[in-house]
């Protein structure tokens, strides 16, 4: 603001600057030192990154957070700091293929990956106990057959035992769970997904309530290279203001198109938590009261050759590796999210050929459930 310009903008501005200049050393030393410290490298942080941050703590009702290039990149910020070689790590047996991958790396550094049941807080409890662990790991709602996990019990059971416990919260969001406030000590977000919500960034949050964990994790975001850029974070503020809208109206369609898809002869599973046909269809009316999200799937009984037909003659729900866009999307687990588990990890997680993930979008419903009849019919 100035004299001659006595506004301020109503849109946060971009500044894509990588460095910040400095008149001397004595002014170096103050952007180091001071709290919270100043605007140097943007590796370090930068005003985007900051005020995304910031704001994405609020919603999570977290102290600290950091914003990252990638939900991978929020998951490695998250889980390295907590793990050294001679380590366990305890996660999810249900978990996105790509976080597997990761947990099967760190076993090249020594730390061992054992995967339980998280739906089984019974199980969850005595492979904690058997043992120390350093991390427990799970997602709120699993990629892609939405389980879930029930965080408070498991989470106890973690704390009794020593392990931190991190959750991905990509499918439900902090509309819909806020992890923290049910025994989380860190929660993740890939922004790239609903809270981004228009498939144009690609970019990951993580945040929590302890400041030494924040410190160790904002420090892995830069000794790793894990910064996001300024245009992502400057886009993904733009998408906040829409956020509450759009996962509520998107959960809604959800819930309306999972009960449509229930009554097609073409379809012969259709998995969403908000069906009391789910498993954990009692245990998401008590976590998750606001609404389930946006994320089921449906399985032809056709296969591979089925969804194929079904994705030629729906071209309005487009094939798409990834989720929460403002319109409806699909993707296929097997050759896409888990391409790359083996056939027995698909087989016990429900992944089959006939497989498809639907991310609902926020069109008129009509205009979903027609574009879906299309692919229905060609799958016969």
């Amino acid at each position: 603001m100035s004299p001659s310009d006595p506004g301020s903008p109503l849109v946060p501005p971009l500044v894509p600057a990588a460095v910040h200049s400095f008149p001397d050393l004595d002014a170096l030393d103050l952007a180091y030192t001071s709290t919270p410290p100043g605007y140097f490298y943007a590796r370090d942080g930068h005003p985007n990154a900051v005020e995304l941050a910031a704001k994405l703590n609020a919603l999570h009702g977290a102290t600290w957070g950091a914003v990252t290039a990638s939900g991978m990149a929020a998951i490695s910020a998250a889980v390295l700091p907590r793990v050294r070689a001679g380590d366990r790590l305890v996660a999810s047996d249900k978990l996105y293929g790509k976080t597997n991958v990761l947990f099967r790396e760190l076993g090249r550094f020594g730390v061992r990956t054992e995967f339980v049941d998280v739906c089984d807080p019974t199980a969850v409890a005595a492979c904690l106990g058997r043992e120390p662990a350093a991390v427990l790991f799970v997602e709120t709602l699993s990629n892609p057959n939405c389980r879930v996990c029930d965080l408070p019990s498991v989470a106890a059971a973690a704390h009794r035992a020593g392990a931190t416990v991190i959750v991905d919260n990509a499918y439900a969001s902090p509309v819909l769970f806020k992890p923290l406030d049910f025994g989380a000590d860190v929660v993740m977000e890939s922004l790239t997904k609903i809270i981004g919500g228009h498939s144009d960034v690609t970019l990951g949050y993580l945040g929590g309530r302890d400041a030494a964990f924040g410190a160790t994790a904002v420090a892995a975001v830069s000794t790793f290279g894990l910064n996001a850029s300024p245009f992502d974070c400057w886009l993904t503020l733009r998408s906040l203001e829409t956020l509450d809208l759009r996962v509520d109206f998107a959960a809604d369609n959800a819930t309306e198109v999972a009960d449509w898809l229930a009554t097609r002869p073409e379809v012969s599973r259709v998995v969403y938590p908000g069906r009391p046909d789910h498993p954990d269809a009692a245990l998401a009316a008590t976590l998750l009261p606001r609404g389930c999200g946006h994320m089921l799937c449906f399985e032809l009984p056709g296969g591979r050759a089925a969804v194929n037909r079904f994705l030629r003659a729906a071209p309005g729900i487009p094939l798409a590796p990834s989720f929460g866009h403002t319109s409806t999307t699909c993707s296929h687990p097997v050759t896409a999210s888990h391409r790359y588990e083996s056939d027995e990890a698909k087989a016990r997680q429900g992944i089959t050929p006939g497989l498809v993930r639907l991310s609902v979008g926020c069109e008129p419903l009509d205009r979903i459930t027609s574009e879906l009849e299309h692919g229905l019919r060609a799958t016969g």
